[in-house]
């Protein structure tokens, strides 16, 4: 059964910096594009940060360019999202999923930054921001 497993979330006071990972078992990220969803109650999940494993083009929402880094580590079938300088508007569930790579399609494209486009879903972990 194929598994994405988030984990690193915690509790950081605002300035710090959190390192999150997403692992996957029985699959593999090749011909996948892997992104980074964030969500607050109420409200519905947005893109943060995605990852072609192709080529590893990167893409990274406005509220986080310069704060985020999207990495990824294939012989591990993990990709990371490193969160610097952190702030309360940071605090929610982080997901990651995983996509079939599309022909064309560029990995900021508002296809993949569409939660229900993704194949393979994270639980998610928590963020949680304090002033």
């Amino acid at each position: 059964e194929v598994q994405l497993v988030e984990s690193g979330g915690g509790l950081v006071q605002a300035g710090g910096s959190l390192r999150l990972s997403c692992a996957a078992s029985e699959f593999t990220f090749h011909g996948y594009v892997i992104g980074w969803f964030r969500q607050v109650p109420g409200k519905g999940r947005e893109a943060v940060s995605i990852i072609m494993s192709s080529d590893s083009s990167t893409y990274y929402a406005d509220f986080v360019k310069g704060r985020f880094t999207i990495s990824s580590d294939n012989a591990k079938n993990t990709v990371y999202l490193q969160m610097n300088s952190l702030n309360p508007e940071d605090t929610a569930e982080y997901y990651c999923a995983a996509a079939e790579r599309v022909n064309g399609l560029s990995v900021g494209c508002s296809w993949y930054g569409t939660w229900n486009h993704y194949d393979y879903r994270g639980q998610g972990t928590q963020v949680t921001v304090s002033s």
